[in-house]
């Protein structure tokens, strides 16, 4: 569920009971958005951050509100990947920083274009993955939505 535009960023205290001694460990969670169409109905951000870690919600080929590359599996995935990375840059990450992606696609014997782009990007990286089959995705234009998961410092 990709967007690009203006952004909303909100943080809050949270607090956690694997403080030190009897003191919860507080920190802030930082959440940033992109103003994608999709955000406001089902209620997400493009990253949540918590100390050193990021999460980026599913990513998908959408610029400016609407799907690009229109049947080509291996531009959207590319086109997914640069959201992923602008939107990790934003919230002080990069690209190696990343642990685990998850990759939803739509036609499961396309599985190698899609691969091929994620072995281009994440090579030397390697993070923990899996991609799977879905019966759709949000449009039927979609044919790729990637989630990433990163841990600042643990870059390859």
């Amino acid at each position: 569920m990709s967007g690009q535009g203006r952004e909303h960023r909100s943080e809050e205290r949270a607090r956690s009971g694997a403080g030190r001694g009897s003191e919860p460990e507080t920190s802030s969670v930082i959440r940033l958005g992109s103003n994608s169409p999709w955000e406001a109905v089902v209620g997400y951000s493009r990253v949540v951050v918590r100390g050193d870690t990021a999460w980026v919600s599913g990513t998908t080929s959408t610029v400016d509100g609407a799907v690009a590359h229109h049947g080509d599996a291996a531009a959207q995935t590319r086109q997914c990947l640069l959201t992923i990375e602008q939107s990790l840059e934003r919230a002080g990450f990069t690209l190696n920083d990343v642990v685990r992606t998850r990759m939803f696609v739509t036609d499961i014997s396309r599985w190698e274009e899609v691969g091929r782009v994620h072995g281009e990007v994440f090579g030397d990286i390697r993070p923990a993955t899996s991609m799977v089959e879905v019966a759709a995705l949000i449009d039927p234009a979609m044919l790729v939505e990637i989630e990433a998961d990163a841990v600042r410092g643990t870059g390859a």
